[in-house]
């Protein structure tokens, strides 16, 4: 059976607060004077925390900046504005939960002929024991991970990220659109991924989703590096797909923990962990620095560049995942991608 790198809240946090004290390498390298002016940027999970930082840090900078989220539409939009001082932000609704939500999304990005430069995929989910979405699969399985792999398929087959692999209409060089993928330290030692359950709806309870969510993390860093092979050439990136782990945030994640658990985890966030605006900056230095142009499957932790799990990099993982998840998704969707 899958397994994450930890067995319980208490220890997930002590871990968080362990990484708070490292040195952050990159940080000098955060320049508020790196613009994006006028380059279309979507993130998910963008009405609270991180994403919601994020969409303030990346309006400031010029962007024009797409909340794709489940709710606080239209008011998190509005405070988005007021914080950034930019009236270039649009609302998108979507639940990652429901695959028919995501095709509705997807169509109307399409249909509206955007064409996306940034695509920040945040959106995630804790919660404490197994949920069933509408169409049988695990919660935490769509939102945290297959949601994501639909996305790109469809962003990508649909040309809305300009690509020459996917779609043929690839950006002029120097100007490649950027994804990042936001994941988790914690996926480091969880285990490789088990096709076996790969998929499969089970019932389990709060030990195991804390296992989970670290476990789904490193299926995810597996697939951006999958992504990126597929997009890329060894020579010349086409398009950059990069994971990176903000550290320890103060958002309201463990909404729905048990109520014994909840007020202790939320303690710990309040007086450590650091503030979405703070945990936001690494995120904004991997969208807008010229560091990062044109260079693929680079990991970042907070300001620290590191390398990921080394089962993220097998190429033989990578194939047999991409296969597991068109597999799934095909089983539950008439409209998969074939």
């Amino acid at each position: 059976m899958s397994h994450g790198r930890f067995k319980s809240p208490v220890e997930a946090v002590l871990t968080g607060l362990k990484d708070l004290f490292g040195k952050q390498d990159l940080e000098d390298r955060f320049n508020p004077s790196n613009r994006i002016e006028g380059k279309t940027c979507l993130v998910t999970g963008a009405n609270s925390g991180l994403g919601f930082a994020t969409a303030v840090q990346l309006a400031q900078r010029g962007g024009r900046v797409i909340m794709a989220c489940r709710s606080g539409i239209p008011d998190a939009g509005e405070k988005v504005k007021q914080l950034s001082g930019s009236d270039h932000i649009e609302m998108m609704r979507v639940d990652l939960s429901d695959i028919a939500e995501i095709h509705k999304f997807c169509d109307e990005v399409r249909d509206k002929n955007i064409s996306l430069d940034l695509v920040i995929l945040n959106a995630g989910v804790t919660p404490p024991k197994a949920r069933r979405t509408k169409q049988g699969l695990d919660e935490m399985f769509m939102v945290n991970y297959l949601a994501n792999f639909i996305l790109m398929h469809r962003f990508l087959k649909d040309g809305v990220i300009p690509n020459q692999a996917f779609a043929g209409n690839a950006h002029p060089e120097g100007d490649r659109p950027r994804v990042l993928f936001i994941s988790s330290d914690s996926h480091q030692g969880a285990s490789a991924v088990d096709y076996e359950e790969f998929g499969k709806y089970f019932d389990y309870g709060v030990s195991k989703a804390i296992n989970n969510y670290s476990y789904f993390k490193l299926v995810l860093n597996t697939f951006a590096v999958e992504l990126s092979k597929r997009l890329n050439d060894k020579d010349k990136i086409d398009v950059s797909v990069n994971v990176m782990c903000p550290g320890p945030v103060n958002t309201n994640i463990a909404r729905d923990a048990p109520t014994f658990l909840k007020a202790f985890i939320k303690l710990i966030f309040l007086l450590f962990f650091r503030s979405p605006m703070k945990a936001a900056r690494p995120v904004t230095y991997l969208c807008c620095s010229p560091d990062l142009e044109g260079k693929s499957t680079e990991y970042l932790h907070m300001f620290n560049q590191k390398k990921m799990d080394e089962k993220c990099y097998d190429s033989l993982e990578g194939t047999k995942l991409w296969k597991a998840s068109a597999e799934v998704w095909k089983s539950i969707d008439p409209k998969a991608c074939r």
